[in-house]
């Protein structure tokens, strides 16, 4: 069974004043990322010191996703602190672009490229390009499973399986109706949620999988009024649940939700743990009651870390963090943490990076 981390304690109830509410989330955010961060240590306990002045361009699939954005900040933060140029450039969302963007990275010959929300698939021959001009390529959710691949020396993410079993297990455990789930199947670690997701719904007996819906997350915003009034026709009450490969769905879904009267639907998503994701959790407003959220701070220690390793000829560290299920509902077995830990994991690298 799932372990359910409390976000934090609390009714839930709205306060009186907008700075009253955001302290209490600011630090609650605090304390949860240095929990997920650590949640199994801090990371890698060996490897290489830090190469000087090395350049990296990181290839965003989409600023708009949260995740994204929160990886390529501490990405960012880690290379100032060692020295290293770190440029960013987004794809918007749509292949073209990121076959353009690629392009333009591979002409500015850097010494790594970090493919940050999608796959090496996605851009056609130029993964042997990079390979052949010796420029290292490290992924982050770029493919279904963390570790080396054909083009990536290394894919950092958690195990895309447990944090759809996570999410699936909620479900299931609130006693779902039926289920419809939100993907985007132009991503290999989104299919392998939704496949596994899709699995565990069919084995529950009292469960009924009603739709997987193919939404590109780019176009989330745009088209989710529509989805989900197709969907209310489809299936009116039979819908009681929605499980989603990311937070930027639900994003868009309570407004029209809403609009046709159906507030009594809940949400789950085998997502990143968005910024806003976990804001709406906090407030206890919103229909999404769950995300499993991803150490993104570390995540992005970790891609640098993995991009010295490539630059100094060391094999990958084969590390991978757990994700953390968080719900507003408040464990009496959590204990409370210390928001000085959300640093461990920083200063566990530089001790590697900065032997002396």
């Amino acid at each position: 069974m799932a372990t359910y981390v409390a976000l934090c304690s609390g009714s839930g109830t709205v306060r009186a004043s907008v700075i009253a509410v955001f302290r209490p989330l600011i630090a609650c955010l605090l304390v949860l990322l240095s929990a997920i961060a650590h949640a199994e240590g801090p990371g890698p306990v060996e490897g290489p010191a830090a190469l000087p002045d090395k350049r990296v361009v990181f290839l965003a699939s989409d600023f708009r996703n949260g995740g994204v954005v929160g990886v390529y900040r501490s990405l960012e933060r880690a290379a100032k602190l060692i020295g290293w140029q770190v440029q960013a450039l987004d794809g918007h969302g749509d292949a073209a672009e990121l076959r353009r963007i690629a392009a333009q990275a591979l002409a500015q010959a850097p010494d790594g490229v970090v493919l940050g929300g999608f796959g090496a698939e996605l851009l056609g021959d130029l993964p042997a390009s990079f390979q052949q001009r010796s420029i290292s390529l490290v992924g982050w959710h770029a493919g279904d499973r963390p570790g080396p691949s054909a083009w990536l020396f290394t894919n950092v993410t958690t195990d895309p399986l447990v944090v759809a079993d996570m999410a699936a297990n909620l479900v299931i455990g609130e006693g779902a109706g039926g289920v419809v789930i939100f993907t985007d199947s132009q991503f290999a670690i989104a299919t392998a949620k939704t496949q596994r997701m899709a699995e565990r719904i069919r084995a529950c007996a009292e469960c009924r999988l009603l739709s997987v819906e193919d939404l590109p997350i780019s176009r989330a915003s745009a088209e989710m009024a529509g989805r989900v009034k197709q969907l209310q026709q489809r299936f009116g009450s039979a819908w009681t649940h929605s499980l989603a490969i990311n937070d930027v769905y639900f994003d868009h879904i309570n407004v029209p939700l809403a609009r046709l009267g159906r507030k009594d639907i809940r949400h789950v998503s085998a997502g990143d743990g968005s910024a806003k994701a976990l804001g709406r959790i906090h407030s206890g407003l919103s229909q999404q009651i769950a995300t499993v959220a991803e150490p993104l701070g570390a995540h992005g220690w970790q891609l640098l870390d993995e991009l010295n390793r490539a630059f100094s000829g060391a094999p990958p560290s084969g590390y991978v963090a757990r994700p953390l299920l968080v719900t507003t509902e408040v464990s009496r077995d959590s204990e409370p943490l210390s928001l000085e830990r959300d640093t461990r994991h920083e200063s566990a690298y530089l001790r590697l990076w900065r032997p002396d």
